[in-house]
């Protein structure tokens, strides 16, 4: 009998932004708010750190949460400023809702995300990329 719980899913995200995170205790305050608003629950952490290497200068944060983890990695030296972020579940995501968070918190002027389903192999679930916020386009890759 399969575990309905235990899904796998695992959204990985390329963000480019105009007001990305930069201070760690906002970035902190935000995975916490973030994993709230998307059902899931913090078991360790969030965990966050600013770099200040040149040529590597931005935020990592992560946290363990009850299903999984939530990672994101910032760049602010480039104009736009790059950002990765992950949130793998064993529980339900919803990738659009999680990208206009991102879009929404951060002023993103290009999203693209891919959604996998990791339950038995890497398959990919649908990809999509949003420009300006206007401009998207969708690739289903059927599930």
């Amino acid at each position: 009998m399969d575990n309905k719980l235990l899904v796998h899913k695992h959204l990985i995200i390329r963000a480019e932004a105009h007001n990305p995170p930069m201070e760690e205790d906002y970035l902190r305050w935000w995975f916490k708010k973030f994993i709230k608003d998307i059902g899931m629950k913090v078991m360790m952490g969030p965990y966050v750190k600013y770099c200040n290497m040149k040529g590597n200068r931005g935020i990592t944060g992560a946290a363990i949460i009850e299903t999984s983890h939530v990672v994101m990695h910032v760049w602010d030296e480039p104009s736009p400023a790059i950002i990765q972020f992950d949130v793998y579940s064993c529980g339900e995501l919803n990738p659009e809702d999680i990208c206009k968070n991102v879009e929404r918190d951060f002023d993103t002027t290009k999203i693209e995300y891919k959604f996998l389903d990791r339950e038995h192999d890497l398959k990919e679930i649908y990809k999509i990329s949003f420009i300006d916020s206007d401009h998207h386009s969708y690739d289903e890759l059927g599930y």
